[in-house]
């Protein structure tokens, strides 16, 4: 999967089209990602000792990786991704600006 934990990411695709955040878990098993401030649901919660009063809180729900892609540190946009090999590791590439992603 192209995308990690921790990266920056816009949606391209969906009801948050154009909605950049940063990725807070990636499901590679099943090709989603955590985003965070994307695709926000609705949860019921019972009363509990950690939330006692109970009520609906909001929630993000996973996307599924396809809608996202990387945005460039160079220039801010959205950008693909290549791979190289650096340092006799396999490193992510943005293909707009040739910035490696992986530090």
């Amino acid at each position: 999967m192209h995308v990690k934990k921790g990266d920056t990411v816009i949606v391209i695709a969906g009801k948050d089209k154009g909605k950049q955040g940063v990725v807070l878990e990636a499901f590679p098993k099943k090709s989603r990602v955590l985003v965070e401030g994307v695709n926000l649901v609705k949860k019921h919660a019972k009363p509990s000792q950690d939330n006692p009063q109970g009520g609906i809180l909001n929630q993000e729900a996973s996307i599924h990786s396809s809608n996202v892609m990387h945005v460039d540190p160079k220039s801010g946009e959205r950008t693909r991704i290549g791979y190289k090999e650096e340092n006799g590791k396999k490193v992510r590439v943005a293909k707009r600006s040739g910035e490696v992603l992986d530090k």
